[in-house]
């Protein structure tokens, strides 16, 4: 377990957090996923197991608990 923030030193917690997992074009949102996050600058650091059963679950036909919309849209640099 993580104790100290890589980035800016702050102090490292579990959680279960949501996470935005993409996979090639694909995105899924997914929940309750066991975490260590920095209660300084909110980084989110994933033991490697836990993301590798993220990477099954991604490719895996396992039906949704729920579905969103989201919008998508273009960055235009500003003048």
């Amino acid at each position: 377990m993580t104790t100290e923030c890589y980035f800016c030193k702050g102090r490292v917690v579990e959680e279960q957090v949501t996470v935005d997992f993409r996979w090639g074009h694909k995105l899924k949102v997914m929940e309750d996923v066991p975490a260590e996050v920095c209660q300084q600058c909110g980084e989110k650091y994933i033991q490697a197991a836990v993301y590798k059963a993220m990477e099954k679950l991604m490719t895996s036909r396992a039906k949704p608990a729920a579905r969103v919309t989201v919008d998508v849209v273009h960055f235009k640099a500003v003048a």
